[in-house]
């Protein structure tokens, strides 16, 4: 398996029946490894990281989540956090396995209430990817408001590109924006973004609702499985001192930082990501 391989398509039932497509890499036969983008993003943003931990002896899946990518739209325009929860406890039980669970931003989210709450996913470990209990807003409503700026999409690949490049000014700009297409869908003559606009809908505007803080704590300690946060050394979403609470009341966590980071981690430092995470993915019985 070389790092560069192409992956298998496959798809999975979430709840509901609404149908979650994924990417796949890794013989059949061994342990399973599941990444979960963050919100607004899609399974491509793990098209360098899954080839690399499938070379390392993993059977690694990335779904889009719901309203994602070619994944299937919540019917009704509900993207509740407990839906993505949800989704993620079907795809563990239809895997059949206890995976690993890697998740960023949303995907960590919903990967620590599915494994934390019941009735709770039986998975092995949990990263959690510039996620913990308690957001930084100010970096909650850049993500937001950079989200919901050009509502009307894009002329060309290369607009929207030279727009993710103004939103994140550490990172150098891509040699080639068209790499930026599978996370843009066409709509009429526009380029607009691969994901279900109304999932903002979702979004009341609270960066840090009442109780949730304690929630994902109390989801991380009743998850009772070896959990790693990764921050991104210049994240404005999670902060230094809100990751060491998150570990020093979560027993069975612990973390590590990748340096010049930011929020979407795997994006700005890959082959630093993975180099963080494979100890901790090797320590796992």
């Amino acid at each position: 398996m070389t790092a560069g391989a192409l992956p298998r398509p496959r798809s999975f039932v979430g709840r509901g029946g609404i149908l979650l497509a994924a990417d796949e890499w890794g013989e059949a036969s061994s342990p399973p490894l599941v990444l979960l983008h963050g919100g607004g993003q899609t399974r491509r943003a793990w098209s360098r990281t899954g080839p690399r931990l499938a070379a390392l002896g993993w059977r690694v899946i990335a779904p889009d989540l719901r309203g994602h990518g070619t994944s299937e739209w919540s019917a009704d325009g509900d993207y509740g956090l407990h839906l993505f929860a949800e989704d993620v406890r079907a795809l563990v039980a239809e895997l059949g396995h206890r995976p690993i669970l890697i998740g960023a931003s949303l995907g960590g989210l919903s990967s620590l209430l599915a494994a934390g709450e019941a009735p709770r996913a039986a998975i092995r470990a949990l990263v959690l990817v510039d996620v913990a209990h308690r957001p930084d807003p100010r970096g909650v409503r850049r993500i937001i408001e950079f989200m919901r700026r050009r509502p009307d999409g894009f002329a060309s690949v290369g607009e929207a590109a030279a727009a993710v490049s103004a939103h994140l000014p550490h990172r150098p700009p891509p040699d080639d924006p068209e790499g930026l297409r599978n996370n843009l869908r066409r709509h009429g003559d526009r380029w607009v973004w691969h994901w279900d606009p109304r999932i903002l809908d979702s979004f009341d505007g609270r960066t840090d609702p009442p109780g949730m803080a304690d929630r994902l704590l109390d989801a991380a300690r009743h998850a009772d499985v070896p959990i790693l946060l990764v921050r991104g050394g210049i994240s404005d979403v999670v902060r230094a001192d809100v990751a060491e609470q998150f570990c020093d009341r979560v027993p069975n966590a612990r973390r590590v930082e990748v340096a010049d980071a930011g929020h979407m981690v795997v994006g700005d430092r890959n082959e630093h990501f993975v180099d963080a995470i494979v100890p901790f993915l090797e320590g796992i019985e």
